[in-house]
């Protein structure tokens, strides 16, 4: 049939391959998607169901509600570290229709953008949406996993618009210090460039060291993007929302209209209860992941594997080593051998081949057994290979 080429040319995320493998694979444990296992803490589902109650089930503004906008720039003054005005602030459908948006309002087709690889599938995805060209760039293991400066100075041409960065990253964990973000702010600014920051991981951090993007100034072109899915273990109530110079947030809130409106009525309220309420769920959801970080990195380096330690959100970078197959064939034959779903390192660029992903946001005793299973399957490759 006749449909667009350049969404017919947009390869199905990797991740969701394996998924729809796991879900027709009864009793197999998932690890690869980054779904939190934690219910949604009880008073926020209580203001959304009050919110429904009481009639918020209408149109809001295309920005979102004033009360979350209003107490989003608090927020974002509290734990990110600068100021903002409400105006500034718009709530989008997730993470990803934050990061879709901000991309639409200021990219042209053709323009290309700087993305990180490895990097999450739906960064490249969107750009192409939009007709612009997605730039990789390299994430090494021997720098941390963070951008280079010097690698982007080799992919910037006359077409380059943006560069986006992810920090803590997808699906590595790594963390950009604030050196090296005074540094690529500086970079951006050099070549006159927009800087999107995706932040959905701000409030999962194991160490000190994240910064926000916008809270080293320098430059107005910075757009930073949240969700509430992994702190709030709110995946399914699509919320989330860009924090953006004066005169893009009003263009993003102009798209909101053609994309979705305007967010769930009842769910604003949701969000404004998990800002403005207790933050105990937040705290004791964090040091799960870093438990649960903790013990997975001792029982792979035990087995024998290379497996980088992430500063922040809630994935482990697996080095496979030599097993015999791609990384993507590792995956499924995992699945319907062993009925463990991991994400194939492919599924975020090129550079993962040779690495899988696994989420630690799965339940501690599912994955233990499934480290098992993955670490037994391993060896029976490389006895195949001696």
């Amino acid at each position: 049939m006749n449909v667009s080429s350049a969404v017919a040319a947009i390869p199905r995320s990797g991740i969701r391959e394996i998924m729809d493998l796991a879900w027709a694979t009864p009793d197999t444990i998932i690890a690869a998607t980054g779904e939190p296992n934690f219910p949604t803490p009880p008073h926020v589902v209580r203001a959304a169901m009050d919110a429904a109650n009481a009639g918020k089930t209408k149109y809001t503004p295309n920005a979102g509600i004033p009360e979350l906008r209003d107490a989003l720039v608090e927020k974002i003054r509290m734990r990110n570290g600068y100021t903002v005005t409400r105006e500034q602030v718009v709530v989008t459908a997730g993470g990803v229709e934050a990061l879709y948006t901000s991309m639409a309002a200021i990219l042209d087709p053709d323009d290309e953008i700087l993305l990180p690889d490895p990097g999450w599938p739906n960064f490249a995805m969107g750009a192409a949406m939009i007709r612009a060209t997605p730039v990789l760039y390299p994430l090494h293991e021997d720098r941390g996993f963070v951008a280079q400066i010097a690698d982007l100075e080799t992919r910037i041409t006359a077409k380059t618009k943006a560069l986006l960065i992810n920090s803590p990253s997808n699906p590595i964990g790594s963390v950009v210090d604030r050196e090296h973000m005074t540094a690529l702010v500086a970079f951006a600014k050099r070549h006159d460039l927009w800087l999107i920051s995706d932040e959905c991981y701000d409030e999962t951090t194991f160490d000190a060291s994240f910064v926000s993007a916008a809270a080293i100034g320098g430059t107005e072109q910075i757009i930073s993007c949240y969700t509430f899915s992994k702190t709030y273990a709110m995946t399914g109530w699509r919320i989330g929302y860009a924090v953006l110079p004066l005169a893009v947030a009003a263009q993003v809130a102009k798209l909101q209209e053609p994309v979705t409106s305007c967010v769930n009525h009842p769910a604003q309220y949701a969000a404004l209860a998990a800002l403005t309420g207790p933050q105990d769920a937040v705290v004791a959801m964090r040091d799960e992941y870093k438990r649960r970080r903790d013990f997975c990195l001792a029982t792979l380096r035990e087995a024998g594997l290379d497996v980088s330690t992430p500063s922040g959100a809630f994935y482990l970078w697996v080095k496979l080593g030599d097993v015999g197959c791609t990384s993507v064939e590792f995956a499924r034959s995992l699945v319907t051998d062993d009925k463990f779903a991991v994400a194939p390192g492919t599924a975020f660029g090129p550079s993962g081949e040779g690495y899988v992903r696994i989420s630690l946001a799965t339940a501690p005793e599912l994955l233990e057994e499934g480290l098992q299973r993955m670490i037994g399957a391993i060896a029976r490759r490389r006895t195949l290979l001696v």
